[in-house]
């Protein structure tokens, strides 16, 4: 049954000859304009069958500039990509969550290239034949490592993955209790064993484990000793771990090979620039390692993918294994990574270019400053039901790195008001917060939202304090 208000309606023919949906037309296209249209008159149909009233009242003409409004609202809404630039106020700075690492200026440019023009990804322009994408990089990886061979895959737990199937498949590979680690997103190491194909076989206990326990672990069926990095935890007190050195004499009397599963990855000794000290790839193959395997998109600060360095003939069989198609990655990884790489050759000059080291080193003073100056237009804007303070605080490197270290940090501190009638204002700001056109993700602890402003660099400071007026309306 009609009413006289949806008689009223204009038809999908008047709305799409008007103007405003002819600009929408051209934008969107004429299918997805129709689809919206559509939908917008059959819910104002709805709702006004339902006796809610026709929300544009007045002359039809006014209603279907009303409803083209609508529906360019409603398109560009749906044309908005879900994957999008936030701040990190977290006090994190390789938030897994958030991305990890911010790509520096070189690889950006790089990657941009990538998309525009084709690449000789597997091309070699030296002989006009087929070549091999991991010869991009490998020598890059060679001589940061002082490894014999490299290869790369997806991202580090694909690089456990392949590793153990094409070295462990049906075979044993002994582990310590105490390194049987779980990160982000349940993924535990006995679980990757299973699904390569390889059988774990434990040594030791949970906080202690000798050289003699693999040895004792050792039999005909064993292919590989594996050191796990305890990267997203520590165990204290009355410990004992096998050091890589200890273990390679071992493994390497019974024709064993050695792996070490590092995480995160450093290329660096991170001392040098003041941070807490991270084994690199090279100790690691400079102790005896004859495969390690880490991130590219933590400390080493690039793209996400997963990095094997190690013996030239470990690595050509795992490269022959059918899984490391399926694992590879693509032009746009390995135009990222290069850059990233080629950073390193130039150390006296990685931590003003390499983002993710320039934020580690950031100085506390700078960020003092930067909440002094931001203090007041935040209060303001926040009103008499908050109380903002410019506070030291702590950050962390994030992603497994480091876990028990922290970085002196400095940031701003808001608590509600007292006397605020507000219910749960602390996660009403951050709702509004995270609301913002471009999203702005902070912590709360011990009764205060947290801005650790590590990672708000000066070039993004204006874009930031240009939408804070949005917290009050």
């Amino acid at each position: 049954m009609k009413t006289e208000q949806t008689v009223r309606l204009p038809s999908v023919d008047r709305i799409l000859a008007d103007a405003a949906c002819l600009d929408l037309i051209a934008h969107y296209g004429r299918v997805q304009t129709l689809a919206c249209a559509r939908a917008v008159l059959a819910e104002l149909r709805t709702a006004m069958l339902a006796g809610a009233g026709l929300a544009q009242c007045g002359e039809e003409g006014a209603s279907i500039a009303a409803i083209a409004a609508h529906m360019g609202e409603r398109l560009q809404a749906q044309a908005r990509s879900r994957l999008r630039a936030v701040f990190n106020l977290t006090g994190t700075v390789l938030h897994t969550n958030l991305g990890r690492a911010l790509l520096p200026d070189a690889a950006v440019h790089a990657v941009v290239e990538a998309l525009q023009w084709p690449m000789n990804l597997e091309f070699d322009l030296e002989t006009g034949k087929r070549g091999d994408r991991d010869d991009l990089v490998e020598e890059l990886l060679r001589e940061l490592t002082g490894a014999e061979a490299a290869t790369i895959v997806n991202n580090n737990a694909a690089a456990v993955l392949l590793m153990l199937n094409t070295l462990a498949q049906n075979k044993e590979v002994i582990v310590s209790r105490g390194e049987l680690v779980e990160i982000g997103g349940a993924f535990r190491i006995p679980d990757v064993m299973t699904r390569a194909g390889a059988v774990l076989r434990e040594v030791g206990s949970t906080n202690r484990t000798h050289l003699a326990d693999y040895a004792n672990g050792i039999n005909e069926h064993t292919s590989l000793l594996m050191k796990v990095h305890c990267s997203n935890y520590a165990i204290t007190g009355f410990t004992k771990s096998v050091e890589l050195g200890e273990l390679v004499p071992l493994a390497a009397q019974h024709a064993i090979p050695t792996a070490v599963d590092l995480g995160s990855g450093t290329l660096v000794d991170l001392a040098q620039y003041g941070l807490p000290h991270e084994t690199t790839v090279r100790e690691t193959i400079a102790a005896g390692a004859d495969l390690v395997t880490f991130s590219g998109d933590k400390l080493l600060g690039g793209p996400q993918c997963g990095v094997i360095v190690g013996r030239a003939d470990l690595i050509a069989k795992i490269k022959r294994n059918p899984l490391k198609r399926a694992l590879r990655v693509g032009k746009l990884t390995l135009a990222a990574l290069a850059p990233v790489l080629q950073l390193y050759r130039a150390p006296d000059l990685l931590a003003e270019r390499l983002t993710t080291l320039r934020l580690l080193t950031r100085p506390a003073a700078a960020m003092r400053a930067q909440a002094e100056q931001l203090l007041p237009q935040l209060q303001q804007v926040l009103g008499k039901s908050y109380a903002v303070t410019a506070e030291s605080m702590t950050s962390q490197i994030g992603s497994g790195a480091l876990p028990v270290d922290q970085l002196p940090s400095f940031g701003l501190a808001i608590r509600s008001a007292p006397g605020s009638r507000l219910s749960n204002p602390l996660g009403v700001l951050e709702q509004r917060l995270r609301a913002l056109p471009c999203p702005v993700i902070g912590r709360i602890g011990q009764d205060t939202l947290w801005l650790d402003l590590r990672c708000l660099e000066a070039a993004h400071e204006t874009a930031f304090i240009a939408q804070l007026d949005e917290l009050s309306a």
